[in-house]
């Protein structure tokens, strides 16, 4: 083995890896050590010999599972937001070219829809991340549907750096609450833009000024436009 080396990272996790891939492309010699047996570290995908040892040690593994090849078992969920930064990154260190990846079908919330005349009782419903999945979408009343495909189209058009696109809405003045209300959009539409599109985890973002918002929001809708149906893609081996 090579004694001489630019840098040693120790740990396989996705940081790691990324800082290793970076590193590599401008032309240091990398060494990368783990102290598992499995490449990853807190990311990894396992084979069922590699899940037992790390969780069941003193399991022998049952032969109804089948082989180790059938098996690849993520640690933590691995969605990745097409239009995001990761994807840029993946990209120009050229790991996209050892992977493959699959569209996950799309992104849904849970809403009761009650049995109508024409219509099914419904629990499970597609997030309209466009314009034109806005007009379809059982979520919405027919008013709102109108409304959020208005918030749509100023979100595609918006360009942080052109203040032409900002429609007299200041996004670093104004908070995110305050876009919503120019829209007059409702609870429910506010909701699934802030958790299910921009990806925020709580309602801290409503005070927030918009454009981070307006942003995160952006990207998802560039995200679908990269495959039509779904923004996330997912690495199919783990």
């Amino acid at each position: 083995m090579n004694e001489h080396y630019d840098v040693i990272i120790l740990g396989t996790g996705l940081k790691e890896c990324i800082l290793s891939g970076l590193l590599s492309h401008y032309g240091k010699k990398i060494l990368v050590l783990d102290r598992n047996p499995y490449y990853g570290g807190e990311t990894a995908s396992l084979n069922l010999t590699n899940l037992y040892n790390t969780f069941k040690p003193k399991e022998n593994i049952p032969s109804k599972y089948g082989e180790n090849r059938h098996w690849n078992v993520d640690l933590i969920p691995k969605f990745i937001l097409v239009g995001g930064n990761l994807v840029k990154i993946l990209k120009k260190t050229r790991v996209t070219n050892y992977l493959e990846w699959l569209v996950v079908e799309g992104s849904y919330v849970y809403q009761h829809q009650k049995k109508g005349f024409l219509t099914s009782e419904k629990f499970i419903h597609k997030v309209p991340a466009t314009d034109m999945e806005a007009l379809v979408s059982p979520l919405l009343s027919l008013m709102e549907k109108n409304r959020c495909k208005n918030f749509y189209q100023y979100v595609s058009e918006w360009d942080a750096n052109k203040r032409n696109t900002w429609d007299n809405l200041d996004p670093y003045k104004l908070t995110m609450l305050e876009i919503y209300k120019h829209f007059n959009l409702c609870q429910l539409t506010i909701d699934f833009l802030g958790h299910a599109v921009a990806l925020y985890l709580n309602d801290d973002y409503l005070k927030q000024p918009a454009y981070l918002t307006l942003e995160r929001i952006k990207i998802y809708m560039q995200s679908i436009s990269a495959f039509g149906k779904s923004p996330f893609i997912y690495p199919l081996n783990g």
